[in-house]
């Protein structure tokens, strides 16, 4: 007698398992311009890298002669695979069986990832798509409903620990409401695609009955809302889109917070000194010019990966490679808001710094800040309080930061790009002080101006001598800034540094980060 019957037994169930949720379900999702879950998968890993934990879990139903008769897989899809050839661990929702509604399996395997992404120390990828919980509640029993009101939901408590000590990735790929929305955010980079994806708290029939509004899917949760709002980080055209920027934000990371980021030859050359710096900044202070291109023209080339692009738009914040090496790339946008601290981006900078902490990325800032946002709608925005909240993040990081002063620097506000150590270098075009000068001549002089017998030329003349009084000449003459340099010299600069705290990264100490109380 051998084991064979058994054997089939179980090869059956995975095959049924492997079958998703019917053919006609598979062709609903591919209408919508969606992909199933396993086509998610193979486009989001190595190619048959792939290996799944739990293939046969769900619930089977068996016949008078106890041969399987039915069986219905878990809505989830869980398992370790490769991305550029380092481990991750992958779970992704079915939405062709029961629409991903959550199950008490279904709930087992997205722990289980979770907590095999924590053990193993690799990061987490999560592909979402679904309602989340069901007023039949996870164990699907009428009349039972709710969780267990005596302890925390395990997931919450894994999903925090997972966020503290490994690179988490969430992508919503289709309606994503609830519960799942909730762990969208609950990670370093948030995603959905633009066209077939909706992030929603509650949905549209809920949201009715509950405040008697009327919203579509889209109204409530689009990809234009979000992007706006902050839920996600950034955007995608469409899933293949997605797969391509988790790829591109995991090759800057450590597999962990125990780890240092992998080291990659770009080609580009450390001495390269571009002419463009010369003339980027505008000599006329009002003038905007490119941030993006600033920082492209100084990191390697084609290596800048932004991050949170619509949301908190006075400052950009992304990823990039220096000599190879990863950092964290901070800057303002002078095209938006002058590039002041609103409440908005001080949030941002909060999350992003936060993130480098944990996983070891130096900080190189580009320093163009006119201060905090002023004004009744910053007031009503807690503006104060938020770029607080971001000076405390910038001020308990570990990791070194490299500042370069490009334009303005004053008011408070400009200790949130400086770290709480950095090495300060300026260009000539750099001013700083404790308010910018139109301001700081309308807020000081404007008895004498009003006075004067033509305004106009005495505000131009006070304004030209608290300009010169901001020059940062005097400031590096004092040992204000830890250099004074040529633009061009920039990226030169940046790598020798990089070179100088190695020792200081390579004895840093690793693992999860505490912080204080914050604003």
């Amino acid at each position: 007698m051998s084991w064979k019957p058994e054997a089939d037994a179980i090869r059956r169930r995975r095959e049924l398992a492997a079958a998703l949720g019917g053919e006609a379900a598979v062709e609903r999702q591919h209408a919508r311009g969606r992909g199933t879950v396993r086509e998610r998968i193979d486009g989001l890993l190595d190619r048959d890298s792939f290996r799944e934990h739990g293939g046969i879990a769900g619930r089977g139903e068996v016949d008078d002669d106890g041969q399987l008769a039915s069986f219905t897989p878990a809505s989830v899809v869980a398992g370790t695979g490769e991305i550029d050839g380092r481990r991750v661990v992958v779970c992704g929702d079915d939405f062709t069986i029961r629409g991903a509604a959550y199950s008490a399996v279904g709930l087992k395997k997205a722990l289980y990832a979770d907590a095999l992404a924590v053990r193993r120390r690799v990061p987490l990828v999560r592909l979402l798509e679904g309602g989340g919980a069901s007023i039949a509640g996870a164990g699907e029993t009428r009349g039972r409903s709710g969780y267990d009101m005596t302890a925390p939901a395990p997931l919450n408590l894994l999903s925090m620990e997972s966020l503290a000590t490994v690179p988490v990735v969430c992508a919503a790929l289709g309606p994503v409401a609830g519960f799942p929305a909730g762990r969208l955010v609950a990670s370093h980079l948030s995603i959905m695609t633009r066209d077939t994806a909706q992030v929603l708290t509650g949905g549209p029939a809920l949201v009715e009955r509950a405040l008697k509004e009327s919203s579509s899917k889209e109204e409530l949760g689009s990809a234009k809302v979000h992007l706006r709002s902050g839920v996600v980080d950034n955007v995608a055209e469409d899933e293949e889109d997605v797969f391509r920027q988790a790829r591109k934000f995991l090759s800057y990371l450590p597999s962990s917070v125990w780890e240092r980021s992998p080291v990659f030859d770009t080609g580009d050359l450390r001495q390269r000194a571009e002419e463009e710096l010369l003339s980027i900044i505008p000599r006329e202070r009002r003038k905007v010019y490119k941030i993006r291109r600033l920082i492209g023209l100084v990191v390697d080339r084609d290596s800048f990966f932004e991050i949170t692009t619509g949301f908190g738009r006075s400052q950009v914040t992304g990823f990039a490679r220096v000599d190879g090496r990863a950092v964290g790339v901070l800057a303002n946008d002078c095209r938006f808001d002058g590039g002041a601290m609103t409440a908005e981006a001080a949030q941002k900078i909060r999350r992003f710094v936060e993130t480098c902490d944990a996983f070891g990325l130096p900080i190189v800032s580009f320093v163009d800040e006119p201060g905090f946002m002023i004004g009744a709608a910053a007031e009503r925005a807690a503006t104060i309080r938020h770029g607080m909240a971001a000076m405390f993040a910038t001020l308990q990081t570990t990791v070194p930061w490299f500042a370069v002063l490009v334009r303005k620097a004053f008011g408070v506000a400009q200790g949130i790009h400086l770290g709480p150590a950095s090495t300060v270098v300026a260009w000539p075009s750099a001013e700083s002080g404790a308010l910018p000068v139109e301001a700081g001549v309308a807020l000081a002089y404007r008895a004498e101006i009003e006075a004067a017998p033509d305004p106009d030329a005495r505000r131009r003349a006070l304004e030209e001598e608290m300009a010169a009084a901001q020059s940062i000449l005097p400031r590096a003459e004092e040992f204000g800034v830890h250099d004074l340099i040529d633009p061009r010299e920039t990226r030169p600069r940046l790598c020798d540094w990089l070179d100088e705290i190695e020792p200081q990264l390579a004895q840093r100490e690793r693992g999860p980060r505490r912080y204080s109380m914050r604003p």
